[in-house]
């Protein structure tokens, strides 16, 4: 009689073992496939859960079909069949090794593909936006073409275009590009294929106006960009004085087009028109053309332009609340970037905004205007985030608040939010080289020098005229490596009229500019002082100075006493006027260095370090420090002066300081010899947030 197998000798008999192996080989691949694939294709990770789930379910089902089943030449049957077949040789298969040897060729090569595909991705994501990446709701509003016979009607087609735009932004489901990249396209682009891929949309609105009279023709054509095919046009006409129901008409008609969701809010704004009066729009369109045209060429006549045209246009509508926000914006401009308003100025703007706010609450520009005020005029960072905050919220495609925030936050040393809300910035404005130049800035103060560099270049590559971006790559080429002869090459390359006026303010390169300071750590003093020979945009105060400080570097004594000489009363008189004005105390340290006034020199650079901080102002604080550390080299304070030179390599300080600038700046050739100097060329800086 015939022993009865053991248990597991009948596994061996059924090919138990061998289908347990070819399973878990077979699972293994597909689990490894499906990790390293379908993520690079965003199937939900559930899906992926519930694949592996089911494998391992799979497995004691499969083992069950193995103990009942064989696996023969003819095909599968039942094995207790099998044995029942009288004199039937069973022969043995080797499927369960083509089995074993085909998954794990496919593991190996699901393996490879996921990586393969990851990283196509990865690469795909630097990127510049492109077509076949857009998102389906996203639409840039290009510039209107004037077909007026009068050309002076450009500033009515600017209007209409902006004002669209504008109503547009107030959609959350859509994303809409900012002017100032759209602007940099003609009215009719010859390939819209390059224009999508340039901005990341999808679809383009263009459009003509033309004007005679009262009478008004506005064309329209909604573009699916990737296609370069139409999905509409529409012809207006009508008087100029019902131009809003023009605008709320192609704005609601696009919304429709891009099948966007509506909410109440963005429903409104599209309806409501600024004003009803259609000559203080008219007065007000004219506005903003000049204040365009200042904000981009810092024009102070342009500015100036501007505000009467939009006081005319309260004059004529007292409630108007978009031209007294916009009012308040020019003199907070002119006042940021032109010359300083006086305390009582800066009241009546805060005044003006607020008012702007009691009128139109529900209007995003009325809340940046106060953000603005509250930044450029008060330091009062978080109640201008809590402004910037409620323009977004009524106006989500709001890029100027936004930018505004990631300025505000650099101030306060937030560097990750900074940056974080300055790229979603050039997301809906990837062609403005100003934004793309002050994030090259941002990543030079974090001492993060490849970063500044690739970004610098790209904005120049947008615009060779780009002076932030100018100053920034500079920086990056002498901040991190010393590269001054590079320095030299890539400033002969850049427009001579353009000066670079420094971002800080402080120090002594913001007293001479950068494009003077390359020449000043090149030892070049004379092409120096050729940057400062004319002053046709400049008050002479700032021409002096500059002058004397170059002169009383390069050893000239004499001519440095007689420039600071006249410069003095002309600062003491701006400061009564401006207290605050930290360029204008930089230079009074100056002019009372050369003068040989020592302790007031000192005083007043030591008030400017106290007024603007690093603690209070992370950009432009380090500035001033190392501003009163330059007075303190040169009047013998030098154990100070390096203390505060340590300090400022370990934080984030890289546009003022580095190792490299210390190596050859004679602003330091007082205190080089120091063994204390000495030693800060030996310390690692700090890089990074």
């Amino acid at each position: 009689m015939n022993q009865r197998p053991s248990f597991f000798a009948e596994l061996k008999r059924r090919n138990v073992y061998k289908v347990a192996v070819a399973y878990i080989v077979a699972g293994w691949a597909l689990a490894q496939g499906i990790a390293q694939v379908l993520p690079v294709y965003d199937v939900p990770n559930w899906v992926i859960r519930l694949i592996v789930t089911l494998l391992v379910v799979g497995l004691p089902v499969a083992l069950i079909l193995a103990w009942v089943f064989d696996l023969t030449p003819e095909g599968i049957q039942r094995t207790e069949t099998l044995d029942a077949t009288a004199g039937a040789a069973r022969k043995k298969s080797h499927a369960w090794i083509y089995v074993v040897v085909i998954g794990a060729l496919l593991s190996i090569g699901l393996f490879f593909l996921g990586r393969y595909s990851a990283r196509t991705n990865k690469d795909h994501a630097a990127d510049p936006p492109n077509e076949s990446n857009a998102n389906s709701k996203s639409i840039a509003v290009l510039p209107f073409e004037n077909l007026s016979s009068d050309k002076e009607n450009a500033y009515f087609a600017e209007g209409i275009q902006d004002e669209i735009l504008t109503k547009l932004a107030a959609i959350a489901d859509l994303k809409v590009i900012s002017r100032t990249s759209t602007t940099k396209y003609k009215s009719k682009p010859e390939d819209l294929k390059i224009v999508s891929r340039e901005l990341g949309v999808a679809h383009v609105l263009e459009g003509s106006v033309q004007r005679a009279g009262d009478a008004v023709r506005v064309n329209v054509q909604l573009i699916d960009a990737r296609a370069d095919s139409h999905l509409w046009a529409k012809s207006y006409d009508g008087d100029a004085k019902d131009i809003f129901g023009v605008e709320t008409a192609v704005s609601q008609q696009v919304a429709d087009a891009l099948q966007t969701k509506l909410s109440p809010a963005a429903a409104t704004a599209i309806a409501t028109a600024p004003t009803n009066n259609s000559g203080a729009y008219d007065l007000f369109l004219r506005g903003e053309y000049e204040e365009r045209r200042a904000e981009d060429e810092l024009d102070r006549a342009a500015f100036d332009r501007a505000k009467t045209w939009y006081e005319q246009a309260i004059a004529a509508d007292p409630a108007f609340a978009l031209a007294i926000a916009r009012l308040a914006e020019n003199r907070m401009q002119t006042h940021w970037f032109m010359e300083k308003l006086d305390p009582a100025q800066l009241e009546s703007v805060k005044s003006q905004a607020e008012q702007a706010i009691t009128l139109a609450p529900n209007l995003a520009q009325t809340h940046v205007a106060l953000g603005v005020c509250y930044y450029y005029g008060y330091h009062d960072y978080e109640r201008a985030l809590s402004a910037f905050s409620k323009a977004i919220e009524l106006q989500p495609n709001n890029s100027s608040a936004l930018e505004y925030s990631g300025y505000v936050h650099r101030r306060q040393g937030k560097w990750e939010q900074c940056l974080k809300e300055l790229q979603q910035v050039l997301e809906r404005d990837p062609r403005n080289a100003a934004l793309a130049g002050n994030i090259a800035s941002t990543y030079g103060a974090l001492r993060m020098w490849k970063e500044a560099d690739d970004t610098a270049r790209l904005a120049l590559k947008i615009d060779p005229h780009a002076s932030d971006a100018m100053g920034a790559l500079l920086s990056k080429l002498i901040e991190s490596s010393g590269s001054i002869d590079e320095a030299l090459r890539v400033l002969n390359t850049f427009p001579a009229e353009n000066k670079m006026t420094s971002s800080s303010v402080g120090d002594v390169v913001s007293i001479i500019g950068t494009r003077a300071y390359v020449y000043l750590l090149a030892r070049d003093f004379d092409s120096a002082r050729k940057v400062w020979d004319t002053a046709e945009r400049e008050e002479r105060s700032r021409q002096l100075c500059a002058q004397l400080a170059l002169d009383f570097l390069q050893g000239k004594g004499a001519a440095a006493k007689t420039k600071a000489a006249e410069t003095k009363p002309l600062l003491e008189e701006r400061l009564r006027e401006v207290p605050e004005d930290i360029l204008a105390m930089s230079e009074l340290g100056w002019v009372n260095l050369v003068l040989g006034e020592q302790a007031e020199a000192l005083k007043i650079a030591r008030q400017a370090a106290e007024m603007l901080s690093p603690g209070r102002d992370a950009l432009f604080g380090p500035a001033t420090v190392i501003g009163l550390a330059e007075i303190q080299a040169w009047i013998g304070d030098t154990d100070h002066a390096i203390a505060a030179l340590r300090h400022l390599l370990s934080i984030p300080a890289g546009s003022v300081a580095s190792i490299a600038d210390l190596k050859m700046n004679p602003v330091w050739d007082p205190i080089r010899n120091d063994p204390g100097f000495q030693q800060l060329l030996t310390l690692k800086e700090h890089v990074g947030p």
